[in-house]
């Protein structure tokens, strides 16, 4: 018997399997940071073309904890794909050496997480792959994603769930528990963590985003307000660049 979440679950591996198809690809790259999105995105890829096609690549950087690369190891072991481990490190090293360069958290972070999609995009380049992004409905609402970085990607699979709903989706995947009960964090600096950062609990942010769009965007209580407010600025990352040619018709 097919079950609610099982039909859902049948639709994301539908989905991906028609980018795999219409792209004319090889196979799937996918970012495995060690934490849940991108376990139960590279999951869920595996389970629509076969683990064999799919690359797990985990990009650590010096502040990363060597625990998440683990994790990411012993999961393709697991799932049955490819899983390799490429330092950025240098890479932020060559960066440094540029004339006025700044270092500060945020910088930092951002040329990370760019960094990081550069390096998938060349391995998708070189094998014929198509790059899977791992945001959530939650953190792509709230902006807190790098544009041109994290959010870059040709198929978004958990893009239309919220982090709670990717939490629901690991249990009945079968993600390890080591994963699965991670505090979440992009690993950005030690002690990173993303609740902390954003001021706000998922769970939080999860109930606010239900309740305003089911209020049509309009705020009923201090956290909504808040989550509100971090939609409308990060406003831009969800939209195309503004350009002159969009509003002309093409044929």
């Amino acid at each position: 018997m097919v079950t609610e979440l099982g039909c859902r679950m049948g639709q994301v591996e539908q989905m991906i399997r028609y980018a795999y198809w219409t792209s004319q690809c090889r196979g799937i790259v996918v970012g495995l940071s060690g934490g849940v999105d991108s376990a139960v995105a590279a999951t869920f890829c595996c389970r629509a073309i076969g683990g064999e096609k799919v690359l797990g690549l985990s990009l650590p950087s010096s502040v990363s904890n060597p625990a998440d690369i683990r994790d990411a190891a012993a999961l393709c072991g697991q799932i049955g794909m490819v899983h390799r481990v490429i330092s950025i490190e240098p890479m932020l090293e060559g960066f440094r050496t540029m004339p006025e360069f700044k270092e500060s958290r945020y910088l930092l972070g951002n040329l990370m997480a760019r960094i990081r999609m550069a390096v998938l995009y060349y391995h998708a380049n070189r094998d014929q792959r198509i790059v899977c992004g791992t945001s959530n409905r939650s953190e792509y609402m709230l902006g807190y994603c790098t544009k041109f970085g994290d959010n870059a990607a040709d198929l978004q699979p958990l893009l239309h769930l919220y982090k709670n709903e990717i939490y629901e989706y690991a249990q009945e995947l079968g993600i390890p528990e080591s994963i699965v009960k991670k505090t979440p964090s992009a690993g950005l600096w030690e002690g990173q963590r993303d609740e902390e950062e954003i001021g706000l609990s998922y769970t939080e942010i999860d109930h606010a985003l239900q309740a305003l769009e089911l209020q049509g965007w309009k705020a009923a209580t201090i956290t909504e307000e808040k989550v509100l407010g971090l939609v409308k600025k990060s406003e831009h990352k969800r939209r195309q660049a503004p350009n002159i040619l969009a509003l002309q018709k093409i044929p």
